[in-house]
């Protein structure tokens, strides 16, 4: 395999993601993302209840991996955290449907504003308009995200079923182009 005929992937073995993984990333999104625009709610609390039921599992092997005494406070913690988190979603799904995607909106809202302010600053201290531009878009993305977050949080179903119906036909033709130069090599 060559770098002009696979994608690289930093911490993969040989750094290099073959063609078929990027088509079948490109179906999965091509796929949830029409299961989001047709089914929007009904997905989202599918894919929570997964969240909830992958958390569980998680937290219960990182409980088991803190015999091996590094980091064992933070594994203890992660793991019963995890635990919790994963049966309140699972014992209670469809508050967690909204809750889950409620708390991520918030959490976007803040990191925006966070983002936004140092590229404002970045622009003051001698960074250029560009970046202060962007500061101010993020800013703005921010609070409109905070100040309406339940309008923000039943919106999210929608702009993932269109996010992943275009990534998943640009990953699809990215898979087509990858292996098409990797037949020509």
């Amino acid at each position: 395999m060559t770098a002009e005929t696979t994608m690289k992937i930093p911490g993969m073995p040989g750094g290099f993601l073959p063609w078929w993984v990027v088509l079948l990333e490109g179906i999965i999104a091509l796929i949830l993302g029409i299961f989001f625009l047709t089914s929007p709610y009904m997905t989202l609390l599918v894919l929570v209840t997964f969240l909830g039921a992958y958390w569980f599992v998680s937290g219960i092997f990182t409980l088991f991996s803190a015999a091996d005494p590094a980091n064992r406070g933070m594994k203890i913690l992660l793991g019963i955290l995890g635990i919790f988190l994963g049966i309140a979603i699972l014992a209670y799904p469809y508050y967690s449907a909204f809750l889950v995607p409620f708390v991520f909106v918030i959490m976007v809202g803040v990191w925006a504003l966070i983002i936004g302010g140092l590229h404002m600053y970045q622009a003051f201290t001698g960074g250029g308009w560009a970046i202060g531009i962007l500061g101010l878009i993020s800013v703005i993305f921010g609070l409109i995200l905070l100040i309406q977050p339940y309008i923000a949080t039943l919106a999210l179903p929608f702009v993932l079923g269109i996010l992943g119906i275009v990534f998943g036909f640009a990953a699809i033709i990215g898979s087509f182009m990858i292996r098409s130069a990797q037949t020509a090599a």
